[in-house]
């Protein structure tokens, strides 16, 4: 017989159910880089780059208008040209839906937004990209809006800046879309004849195409922070070469430690340094006008 009086039965306090807090929909961002959780309004005003780690969140190019350009400065010129489908082209869906749909998503017509600003009261010429449309790959009329903006940098003698977020060219238009390689840079040679400054900022990622043409063409070269810049992307050239990659391989801060880049800036101080260059490159003798 046990020593103890067994009770008929034993109740268990249970602790209460906490109120679980449900967080709205776009209050909060987590940062792709170290997981910090941020504040949206915090985070827009560090212009998307996290106040934690410095990562420098994708941006749209309506945004890069705002954070880069005078406000109330910029004129939007050749919106009106679109995308034909000359080849037809159709994968696992046709590519003209392909370019209707991004249209449709951004309200816009391709994946460059170009035109006439200013940097800080200094006049530009000056073509952003838009990596959600397509991808920011360079068809024929990425091509050709890009060759405009640098013509009207030689004819007006404006400085010509170009921001780059690109998968490369556009295989939808297969040798149309390469064609504007040279054509991109036959006009930037003009623009270097003329000793006009050209500046290319390259921004996550930069690749393929528009990395071998224009974008690394500038007469200045700046890149964000550990934006992923190259021709081919880090994984095909490991299956081809069958080694790996060195650490960091493709980002800026491994291509200014190579040369091919000239400065890394941080987005919140990109609009003063492109300013500043400008004011250096027009007062340089290098790039005065010839006798």
């Amino acid at each position: 017989m046990a020593w103890f009086k067994k009770p008929e039965y034993t109740t268990l306090s249970t602790p209460k159910a906490q109120k679980r807090v449900q967080i709205p929909d776009g209050f909060w961002t987590k940062c792709e880089d170290c997981s910090a959780i941020l504040d949206n309004k915090q985070l827009e005003a560090n212009l998307k780059v996290c106040p934690k780690c410095g990562y420098h969140f994708r941006i749209s190019s309506q945004e890069r208008i705002f954070y880069t350009l005078d406000e109330g400065s910029f004129v939007e010129l050749d919106a009106q040209v679109q995308s034909a489908d000359p080849l037809e082209f159709t994968d696992s869906k046709k590519y003209k839906d392909r370019i209707r749909d991004s249209v449709k998503k951004l309200g816009m017509n391709e994946a460059v937004v170009c035109g006439d600003g200013k940097i800080n009261g200094i006049p530009v010429s000056i073509g952003i990209m838009e990596f959600g449309f397509i991808g920011g790959s360079m068809g024929s009329v990425v091509g050709e809006k890009v060759t405009r903006t640098i013509e009207r940098g030689l004819e007006t003698k404006t400085p010509v800046i170009i921001i780059s977020t690109t998968g490369g060219a556009r295989m939808q238009e297969g040798i149309l879309s390469l064609m504007q390689m040279a054509k991109t840079s036959a006009a930037l040679a003009k623009l270097s004849q003329a000793r006009i400054p050209y500046i290319s900022v390259l921004t996550n990622p930069t690749t393929a195409g528009v990395m071998a043409s224009y974008a690394s063409l500038g007469d200045v070269v700046i890149a964000e922070p550990k934006a992923l810049i190259g021709f081919a992307g880090p994984r095909v050239i490991e299956q081809t070469i069958r080694q790996q990659l060195p650490p960091g391989f493709q980002r800026s801060e491994f291509l200014l430690e190579h040369g091919f880049i000239d400065i890394i800036i941080d987005r919140r101080e990109l609009k003063n340094t492109i300013a500043q260059v400008i004011t250096l490159l027009t007062t340089n003798a290098v790039l005065s006008p010839k006798a």
